[in-house]
C-alpha cells in the first residue's frame, strides 16, 4: 500500500496523517522486517540544496525526491548539545536556525544508533560529567551496520570523502572524537565486521589524483594498518566462520567499475586515488558553474561505487545493510560552492537512481527499504532575497531559471545550520515512519526526528 505524503505550503498534514495511519494500522502490524535496508545521506543538505540541482537539471524544483519516493517528509536534526527545532522561531527570526546546530559526528550516531549525542562523538554516548558538565566518560552503543552482522547479513558503507570521515565512521566505529582518524580507521579497517568499506583517503594521492612523493596515512590508520589492509593480510571475522578475513583491495576506477557486475569478492575495500574527496577538492576555479571545470576521470563516481558495493553485498543470503554518503555535499556547502555544490548532489541523486535500479533489478521493495535523508544542512542557503526586515524573516519564492543556469539561490553561512531536511523512503516498511512525525514545518511540512530513523530499522529487525 503506498501512500504519497508530500511536504506542503501550509497546515494540515498533521490531520492527513491521523488519517492515513488509521488506514494503515492492520497493513503495519503484519509488515515484515525488510531483508535489505539502504540508508543515503547526502551530507549538508538541506531542501534548497535539492532545489538547486532540480533546478539546474530540470529547470524546476521538486523533480528528484517527491515524484520517486511514497513517503517524503522532513526531518530536524539537533544533537544532545542543540536546541530541539523550534518551527514557528525558524520562520520568524533570520538568526534562529544559524545557531546551535548539530555537527555530523552526532548526526551521524543518532542516524546510526538511535541515540542524541555529544557534539564530535563517534559512535557513543555520555554516561559521566565533570563539575562543569564535561564528559568524562562514555558507552558504545550498538549501530544498524553491527545489527545487521548480529542478524548475518552483510554490511558496507561508502562515501565521496574519506571513509574514516565523521559519517561512515559513525555507522561503524565508536570513539570520543571524530578528529581521531588513526584510531577510526583501525577499528574500521582491522577490528569492525564490515564486508565493504569504500571512500577517499588515499595516503599517496593528493585532492587532483596526483601521485604525491611522500604519503599522508593519517586517515587509512597508520603505515601498517594501510600495508596490512591493502596487502592481504586476515582482519576481523567478517563472515562468521571463527576465521580472520582478509580485505580484497581496490583502488582503479576500472576495477570498482568491473566489480558493479558480475562474481565478486566477499570482502572489498576500495580507496580511489584521491586524497580528501572524488571531484569537490579538485584544481580549478572552485566557484564556476557545474561541470565547467572537468571532472577527474580517474574516479569512480558515487553511482560507481553503489553499483559495486550492492554487487558484493548483494550475495549474502541473509540480505545486507549500507550506507551511501554523499559527504563532498556538505564541503561545497562550506565553502559556499554553488556550483560544486549542484555537482555534488547530482552525483548523489544518480546514486539513488542505481540503487533503485539494483532493487528492482536483483530484490524487491516488498523486501528492501531505502531511506535518503541528511545529517544537517550546511551553508544556510536560501532564494535570492531572503533577509531580515523588521525582525522577520523574508523568505522569497525561488525565481525561476531554465535547466544549466545557476539558480537564483544566496548564502548567508559557512557552518551548520538548525534546519529540517528532507527525508524519504520507499519500500518495505516505508510508511511506517509517518507514525513517528512529532510535529509540522509551516513550508516544508511534517518532521521527524532524527534518531526515529534507526529506530524503526532497530524495531522492525526485531520481529
Amino acid at each position: 500500500m503506498w501512500i504519497a505524503l508530500r511536504a506542503g505550503r501550509g497546515p494540515g498534514l498533521l490531520a492527513l496523517i491521523c488519517c492515513v495511519l488509521a488506514a494503515l494500522a492492520p497493513w503495519a502490524a503484519a509488515q515484515d522486517a525488510p531483508k535489505n535496508v539502504i540508508v543515503m545521506i547526502s551530507d549538508g543538505c538541506g531542501f534548497m540544496q535539492v532545489e538547486a540541482a532540480d533546478r539546474w537539471r530540470h529547470g524546476a524544483p521538486d523533480m528528484s525526491l517527491k515524484p520517486n519516493f511514497p513517503v517524503c517528509i522532513a526531518m530536524h536534526t539537533h544533537s544532545l548539545e542543540g536546541p530541539p527545532y523550534d518551527a514557528e522561531a525558524a520562520w520568524t527570526s533570520f538568526d534562529w536556525r544559524a545557531s546551535g546546530a548539530t555537527d555530523s559526528a552526532a548526526a551521524a550516531t543518532a542516524l546510526a544508533t538511535g541515540h542524541k549525542t555529544y557534539n564530535s562523538a563517534i559512535g557513543v554516548i555520555p554516561v559521566a560529567w565533570d563539575e562543569e558538565g564535561g564528559v568524562t566518560a562514555v558507552e558504545a552503543v550498538m549501530n544498524l551496520s553491527e545489527r545487521a552482522k548480529e542478524l548475518g547479513k552483510a554490511s558496507g558503507v561508502i562515501t565521496s570523502v574519506q571513509f574514516s570521515h565523521a559519517t561512515p565512521a559513525g555507522f561503524v566505529a565508536h570513539n570520543e572524537s571524530r578528529g581521531n582518524y588513526v584510531e577510526i580507521a583501525q577499528e574500521m579497517l582491522l577490528r569492525s565486521k564490515m564486508d565493504v568499506v569504500m571512500g577517499c583517503g588515499h595516503p599517496w594521492y593528493d585532492d587532483q589524483g596526483y601521485r604525491v612523493d611522500e604519503a599522508d596515512y593519517t586517515m587509512v590508520g597508520g603505515a601498517r594498518t594501510w600495508i596490512d589492509a591493502t596487502t592481504g593480510r586476515p582482519a576481523a571475522d567478517a563472515d562468521g566462520d571463527g576465521q580472520p578475513d582478509a580485505w580484497v583491495f581496490i583502488e582503479d576506477r576500472e576495477q570498482f567499475v568491473a566489480l558493479g557486475t558480475g562474481d565478486a569478492p566477499s570482502r572489498v575495500l576500495g580507496v580511489p586515488k584521491v586524497r580528501g574527496t572524488l571531484q569537490q577538492g579538485r584544481e580549478g576555479d572552485a566557484n564556476a558553474a557545474p561541470y565547467v571545470v572537468p571532472l577527474n576521470e580517474d574516479v569512480p563516481t558515487l553511482a560507481e561505487m553503489a553499483r559495486a558495493a550492492l554487487n558484493v553485498l548483494g550475495q549474502n543470503e541473509n540480505g545486507l545493510f549500507l550506507m551511501i554518503e554523499g559527504g563532498a555535499i556538505d564541503w561545497a556547502c562550506h565553502a559556499n560552492q554553488l556550483g560544486r555544490l549542484i555537482e555534488e548532489e547530482l552525483d548523489f541523486i544518480d546514486a539513488i537512481g542505481a540503487v533503485r535500479e539494483w532493487v528492482e533489478a536483483n530484490s524487491s521493495w516488498e523486501e528492501t527499504l531505502l531511506v535518503i535523508t541528511a545529517d544537517h544542512e550546511t551553508g544556510y542557503l536560501t532564494p535570492a532575497g531572503t533577509g531580515d526586515e523588521d525582525g522577520k524573516l523574508v523568505w522569497p519564492e525561488p525565481a525561476d531559471t531554465g535547466p544549466n543556469e545557476l539558480p537564483a539561490l544566496e548564502w548567508h553561512s559557512g557552518g551548520h545550520t538548525n534546519s529540517v531536511v528532507p527525508f524519504a523512503a520507499i519500500g518495505a516498511g516505508a510508511e511506517l515512519y509517518l507514525e513517528r512525525v512529532i510535529g509540522e514545518d509551516p513550508h516544508w511540512g511534517p518532521y521527524i526526528d532524527n534518531t526515529d530513523l534507526p529506530k524503526l530499522i532497530f524495531e522492525l529487525w526485531s520481529r
